[in-house]
Order: C-alpha cells, then structure tokens, then sequence
C-alpha cells in the first residue's frame, strides 16, 4: 500500500498528457505568427497509412501517428515542473 507522502502516478500521467495537448495546440497556433512559428517546428513518426485487418465479420483499423513539436516538449518541462510543486 502507498504511503500518504507518496505522490500519484496516475496525476504525472494525466499533466503530461495536458501538457503534449495544450503544448501541440500551442504550436498549431504558433505556426501562423512568423516570431513564434519555430514553436511548431518538429517530427511525425508513426504508421503513414493504417493497418486493416479483415476477419469477414469485423474489420479492424489500426494507426497511429504522434508529432512532436517544440511547443509540446515545453509543455511536457511545465507539466513536470507542476507536478514537483504539487
């Protein structure tokens, strides 16, 4: 059982995914500002066309692609640093 110092890890999970949304929001705007569009500079990784997997009675899709922007990691640095002041 946690002790009731401990700091949960469920709270670090949902901060940084606050922080990689609101961070690629962030840079989707960014990118339209000429002093601030290098906060939407990054890399997409991921599946360029989805996997489909045909079983005659259910068909299943699977993809997945994630970008990663500048904004996003600066997101990602604030949403931790929140989480130690917590």
């Amino acid at each position: 059982m946690k002790g009731t110092g401990s700091k949960n890890a469920w709270a670090l999970f949902l901060l940084i995914l606050t922080g990689i949304v609101l961070g690629g929001f962030i840079g989707m705007l960014a990118d339209k500002v000429p002093a601030l569009s290098w906060l939407g500079y990054g890399q997409s990784f991921g599946l360029d066309e989805p996997v489909v997997m045909n079983l005659g009675l259910l068909v299943i899709t699977f993809g997945l692609t994630i970008k990663i922007t500048i904004a996003s990691i600066i997101g990602v640095i604030i949403s931790i640093i929140i989480y130690r002041f917590l």
